[in-house]
C-alpha cells in the first residue's frame, strides 16, 4: 500500500476561482520515502500580496514556472496508484482534483486526512494545525507555508501515525463504508454514528461549544450526512466544514414541530452559518385606548411593551385590516387613525362617517360599535390546535394557534385536553414571527387540500370549549 503525502501552496483558500502555486508530493510506503516531487506553479493570475506575505511566493518566482496543464500527467502518475494523504485533506485535495479536472484528466482516490488520524491516535492536545502537531510529537518544519517544507512535516506526523495506530484507525479509515474523508477533520465520528434517524433539530458547534448552525429534519442522521457529502469547495463552505467540532440534537416527533424548534433556535441563538430566518423583523399592532372625550379610539404602532389586539409584521398588512374593520362595521376614519388630519374625516371609498370625530354621535353608541368591530375581528381569526406524533409511543405534541397567532407548541402523553386552557398549559409559550406565521399557514394550507398526513386540526372556540 502506498500513500502520497501531498501538500499545496494556492492564491486563495477555495478551489473555485483560485490556483496552485505549488505542489510537493512524497510517496510512501508509511515507514520511508519511495520518491518525491515538488515543483513552483505558474497559476496564470496574480498572487495577492497576502498570499506572498504567508508563503514568500511572489509573482516573479511563478512567472516562469510551467502550468499545471503541462505538468497534469506527471503529477497524475504519481498520486494514481496512492492514497491521497493530506492535514486536512479536503482542500489539498479538492485543489488537485480541480486543477486535473481541468487538465482533461478526471482523478479518483481514497484519502486519509492527518488531522482527523491525529486526533483518534494522538487524543488530547489542545491543537491539531500542523505547526502545534509538529510541535507536540517534536517534529521539525522547515520552510513552514511552503509545499516542500509541509509535506515533509507531514510526512514526518504520517509515520508517527503508522506507528501509533495500534486500534487500527488507518485501516478502518479507508473502508469503503467509512464515512472518516466525508466528515468535518475536527468531528468525532462516534457523534455523527450516534446520531438518530428521527425528526428534530441540530446543531454544529465551534471548537467552544457555540452553535455555528442549527437545522432541521425529518431524519436527523439522514440530513446532516446530506451536509457532508454535498459540500462544495467555496471559501465560507470550507470554513463552515471545518469549524464543526461537535453535533448535538433535540427531538421534534414530527416536521411541523421541527420547522417551528428551528425558527425558535435560530432567533435565539443567532448562528453564524445560518442566513435565513436570523434577521429581527418590526412588528406592527393595532391597539385601543380612550381619548378625553370617553370615544374607543384605535390605532397603529410597533409593538414594543404593550401587548396589542391584533398583531401582523408588516405596516401594511395592519393598515389593510383596520381599513376593512372601518368598512364593515362604519367605524371613523380618523379615531381608527387612518386619518392623520383634525378636520371631520372623509369618505375614502370607506362608509361615511356618522360624526363621532365631530362628536355628533355619542361615546357610548359609538364604542358599542367598536366592540362589536373587535369582536368580528376576532372571529375572523380562528383558534385551533394541531396535533402530531411526539418524541415517543404515547406522547403527542401540541401546536396552540389562538385568535390566528401562534401560541407556541409543547408535549403531553395523555388525550385528555377538553378545553382552551387545557391547551394553554401544555404549551411553553412563543414569540410569533413571519416565518413562523409562513409555516403554519404551509401546514394548514395542506390540510385544506387534503395533502397533510399524520395530524389532527382541532378547532376550539373563544369561550375555551372544545368544538366537538
Amino acid at each position: 500500500m502506498l500513500f502520497a503525502i501531498v501538500d499545496i501552496e494556492t492564491t486563495g483558500g477555495y478551489s473555485e476561482g483560485n490556483r496552485i502555486t505549488e505542489i510537493a508530493i512524497i510517496i510512501t510506503d508509511g515507514y520511508k520515502i519511495i520518491d518525491r516531487f515538488e515543483s513552483l506553479i505558474n497559476p496564470g493570475v496574480p498572487i495577492p500580496p497576502f498570499i506572498t506575505g504567508l508563503t514568500g511566493i511572489d509573482n516573479s518566482m511563478t512567472d516562469d514556472a510551467p502550468y499545471f496543464n503541462e505538468l497534469a500527467e506527471e503529477i497524475h502518475g504519481y498520486l494514481k496508484d496512492c492514497i491521497f494523504v493530506a492535514h486536512n485533506v479536503s482542500f489539498d485535495f479538492n485543489f488537485v482534483k480541480s486543477e486535473l479536472a481541468e487538465a482533461g484528466i478526471e482523478f479518483k482516490s481514497k484519502k486519509l486526512c492527518t488531522v482527523r488520524l491525529s486526533r483518534k491516535i494522538f487524543p488530547g492536545f489542545p491543537s491539531y494545525s500542523l505547526g502545534n502537531l509538529c510541535r507536540f510529537l517534536n517534529v521539525e518544519i522547515e520552510n513552514r507555508h511552503r509545499a516542500g517544507g509541509d509535506a515533509e512535516a507531514t510526512y514526518e506526523v504520517f509515520t508517527k501515525l503508522v506507528a501509533n495506530d495500534s486500534e487500527g484507525f488507518i485501516i478502518t479509515s479507508l473502508k469503503a463504508n467509512s464515512k472518516e474523508t466525508t466528515l468535518p477533520p475536527n468531528l468525532d465520528k462516534d457523534q455523527f454514528n450516534n446520531l438518530p434517524s428521527l425528526p428534530g433539530v441540530y446543531y454544529f458547534h465551534d471548537e467552544n461549544g457555540k452553535a455555528i448552525y442549527v437545522g432541521k429534519a425529518i431524519d436527523i442522521k439522514k440530513r446532516i450526512a446530506g451536509h457532508f457529502s454535498s459540500r462544495n469547495s467555496a471559501e465560507e463552505k470550507l470554513r463552515f466544514f471545518n469549524n464543526i467540532h461537535s453535533i448535538s440534537f433535540e427531538l421534534a416527533g414530527n416536521e411541523l414541530v421541527a420547522f417551528l424548534m428551528e425558527s425558535h433556535e435560530i432567533k435565539r441563538l443567532w448562528p453564524a452559518y445560518n442566513k435565513i430566518q436570523k434577521f429581527p423583523e418590526a412588528q406592527f399592532g393595532i391597539f385601543s385606548y380612550y381619548d378625553q372625550n370617553g370615544y374607543q379610539r384605535l390605532s397603529i404602532g410597533k409593538i414594543q411593551k404593550t401587548v396589542p389586539l391584533f398583531s401582523f409584521n408588516y405596516m401594511t398588512d395592519a393598515r389593510d385590516f383596520l381599513y376593512a374593520a372601518v368598512r364593515d362595521f362604519d367605524l371613523c376614519p380618523r379615531l381608527s387613525g387612518l386619518q392623520t388630519t383634525k378636520k371631520a374625516c372623509v369618505d375614502y371609498s370607506l362608509k361615511a362617517c356618522k360624526g363621532a370625530c365631530v362628536m355628533e354621535e355619542s361615546p357610548e353608541d359609538y364604542n358599542t360599535k367598536v366592540e362589536h368591530a373587535l369582536d368580528g375581528m376576532k372571529q375572523e381569526k380562528p383558534t385551533f390546535a394541531i396535533i402530531g406524533k411526539g418524541r415517543s409511543r404515547y406522547e403527542n405534541s401540541v401546536v396552540l394557534i389562538e385568535d390566528g397567532k401562534y401560541q407556541g407548541f409543547g408535549f403531553v402523553e395523555d388525550n385528555t385536553l377538553n378545553h382552551l386552557e387545557d391547551f394553554r398549559n401544555v404549551i411553553t409559550k412563543q414569540k410569533e414571527s413571519k416565518d413562523i406565521q409562513k409555516i403554519i399557514n404551509q401546514f394548514v394550507s395542506k390540510q385544506e387540500k387534503g395533502k397533510l398526513k399524520g395530524y389532527k386540526f382541532i378547532p376550539l372556540t373563544s369561550d375555551k370549549i372544545l368544538v366537538e
